[in-house]
């Protein structure tokens, strides 16, 4: 009999032991083998847990005698799947991150059952080679510092540069350099969806060696990828986040495309971040992370400053464009009309469609107008689930809530004061889709947002039709602000430049800055006559207007100063607790207690003086999905100490069952 060593993805801070005595016959895959899963009791349930030791004997740290231990089931898997170095990893996520080590391998490993051709991006036949072009100077500097030999605290590189300059091919010449020296490479982009431009230049690049890792595809079809990968069939793997734990033997580069993007942040337990996941497999086995962007994170922007960064700068836009012109418009000194588009942005439609070329028209919001107000009392109508407004959707005549989905038919009057003057102020892609169709009759509109978009892949269908020019104009949301090249594209309007300024989160410049960058970029890649509209209500808030210059390194400076008066990331660290339920009394309550934990566990440690407990407090969005919502923020220089008084609340502290505590190490939003 062997007693093996379990971890299951269950909210406890310990392994478990189970006894094994064999399976049928002495099937090689019936041997139980760290890395491999075992089906077995737990509780009343049945689950899959991951063996992390195997004994003779019953190991001396197991709390109760072997006459109560519960024999596995079976062996799940007939090899393992991760190795030494994957499980060095989850046990570093789990002291980060502060979760347990069945949660971060559970977030690591796929959990099909059973092998099945991977679908999605198809790898059969000989997928056509594309041969590496020729890089600039710029290029060939870049991936010659990448690449070259550094000590252990100059691992971690930076290639900046505009939109357009060529970031993409520095990255597949150093994958390409990787290979040849027997090494793995991991390609890490933000969203499959809309990046499918950068995956199919990897896919043409390395053929079959390629895997791509995405949500698409079903757990067993990722178990398969993940196999080829073990076995070396595939050597470059792309994929978004969870990319980054993909079982590459000899890893020998890390590549983290658009770097600044938060979608490289975990929405779910463990909340943990792509980039310093890279950063410690990095830094562990001794090999280069690359990271890239047009809009480097502010932490990024200030490591290059403070060279915690190497920094390698691409400056010319390599596919005969120019940098956009770019053009501000006031709102507020424009008579609108209930308009969305002014007449200058209306202009310069009429002329780029004239002259033969596309329009993207780009707005943060879907939906046809943002939300309905009384005029008399000025009452909101909000979701009943959570504290936002709901979205007026007109091709279906509903009111949306874009949180949780509840959807509620429009009032004709004020339900608070039974006024008949209300209305809709505000508007969305579907109201820009409705007025750019009455002013622009003869042109062919293409809209893409969440609401739009019902099949699967008809996102890459609709953009492939937009580069083929089947469309003049393209309406979209932040979809159509990454990494996206369209040749005939001569105009974007960036509708409303001010939606994310006024969300009460310390990022909301950045995003909005980096937003505006992005967009604008997609113009002009290829001729040098490319134009740019901005319209906006605050063209003096410094994001607005330093992107509307062009002035980036303006933007940083005065961001990162902000950020230092301010007490914010880079200059603290900061770990944010969440206590919600759907009894809001239940919830402030466990706040409340925590707060005490908090302070106490505060005197006990040496930098007691530097944390800073703030709250708790109502969440900027009180309610979402029928839960209340209260946080608390700890803020200090050290990041250390935090965890500790956040391990102490959490692994130490029996709060109400109603409630739960979510918990966000380094948070990349504070709503």
């Amino acid at each position: 009999m062997l007693y093996l060593d379990l971890i299951l993805n269950v909210p406890v801070d310990q392994s478990f032991t189970y006894s094994y005595t064999g399976g049928t016959g002495s099937k090689k895959e019936n041997e139980p083998e760290i890395g491999k899963r075992a089906e077995v009791r737990f509780g009343n349930r049945n689950m899959t847990g991951f063996i992390t030791g195997i004994h003779d004997t019953l190991p001396p740290s197991c709390p109760v005698d072997s006459s109560k231990i519960r024999p596995a089931k079976r062996i799940v898997d007939a090899e393992p799947l991760f190795t030494g170095e994957l499980l060095s990893l989850a046990r570093w996520m789990a002291d980060y991150y502060l979760c347990t080590p069945g949660e971060a391998v559970s977030a690591m490993l796929p959990s099909g059952r059973r092998e099945s051709h991977a679908g999605g991006f198809s790898f059969d036949g000989e997928v056509p080679f594309t041969n590496a072009h020729e890089l600039s100077p710029e290029q060939q500097k870049a991936v010659d510092g990448i690449l070259a030999p550094h000590s252990p605290r100059a691992l971690f590189h930076y290639l900046y540069g505009p939109t357009g300059s060529g970031k993409t091919e520095v990255f597949l010449q150093a994958a390409e350099r990787t290979l040849s020296l027997n090494k793995g490479v991991i390609y890490l982009v933000p969203e499959i969806g809309l990046t499918t431009q950068v995956i199919k230049a990897v896919v043409q690049r390395f053929g079959n060696t390629a895997a791509v890792l995405h949500s698409g595809l079903t757990p067993s079809q990722k178990l398969s990828e993940w196999r080829r990968i073990i076995h070396r069939e595939a050597r470059v793997v792309v994929g978004a986040r969870s990319a980054v734990f993909a079982p590459v033997p000899d890893l020998g580069l890390v590549i983290i495309d658009e770097e600044h993007d938060a979608s490289y942040k975990s929405g779910t337990t463990p909340r943990y971040h792509a980039r310093q996941a890279a950063m410690y497999r990095c830094s562990t086995l001794g090999i280069p992370l690359v990271m890239g962007s047009a809009t480097p994170s502010v932490e990024s922007w200030h490591l290059m400053k403070t060279h915690g960064l190497i920094e390698h700068t691409v400056t010319k836009r390599l596919a005969g464009g120019a940098m956009p012109q770019i053009s501000c418009i006031d709102l507020s000194k424009c008579a609108m009309n209930d308009n969305c588009i002014s007449e200058k942005l209306t202009e310069d439609i009429r002329a780029t469609l004239a002259a033969k070329k596309q329009v993207i028209l780009f707005l943060n919001r879907r939906g046809f107008t943002h939300f309905f107000r009384c005029a008399s009392c000025g009452y909101e109508m909000t979701c009943k689930n959570c504290s936002v407004p709901m979205t007026y959707h007109k091709n279906e005549n509903r009111l949306r809530c874009h949180y949780c989905g509840w959807s509620a038919v429009p009032p004709e009057s004020c339900p608070k004061c039974g006024s008949l003057d209300i209305g809709y102020s505000g508007f969305g892609t579907e109201y820009i889709e409705a007025e750019t169709a009455a002013k622009f009759p003869n042109a062919r509109i293409l809209r893409i947002d969440t609401d739009s978009l019902t099949k699967k892949g008809e996102l890459e269908e609709k953009l492939d039709s937009f580069r083929r020019g089947e469309y003049d104009i393209l309406l979209g949301t932040q979809m159509v602000a990454k990494g996206l090249n369209f040749p005939n594209l001569q105009l974007v309007g960036v509708v409303l430049a001010d939606t994310g300024l006024h969300l009460p989160d310390f990022r909301a410049s950045e995003r909005t800055f980096s937003l505006i960058t992005q967009v604008a970029g997609r113009a002009g890649r290829f001729f040098p006559d490319g134009k740019v509209v901005v319209q906006t209500y605050n063209p003096a808030r410094e994001p607005v207007a330093y992107a509307c210059a062009g002035n980036i390194k303006g933007f940083y400076e005065y961001e990162l100063q902000q950020r230092k008066m301010l007490g914010f990331p880079p200059f603290s660290r900061l770990i944010r607790l969440v206590f919600r339920s759907a009894d809001c009394k239940a919830a402030a309550d466990t706040a409340g207690d925590a707060q005490l934990i908090l302070q106490a566990a505060q005197k006990k440690t040496k930098y007691a003086e530097d944390i800073e407990i703030m709250g708790p407090a109502e969440c900027p969005i009180l309610k979402i999905s029928q839960n209340y919502r209260y946080q608390i923020l700890l803020r200090g220089t050290y990041i250390q100490p935090l965890q500790e008084m956040a391990r102490t609340l959490l692994f130490g502290y029996s709060h109400s069952q109603s409630v739960y505590i979510e918990c966000d190490v380094d948070p990349v939003s504070l709503l």
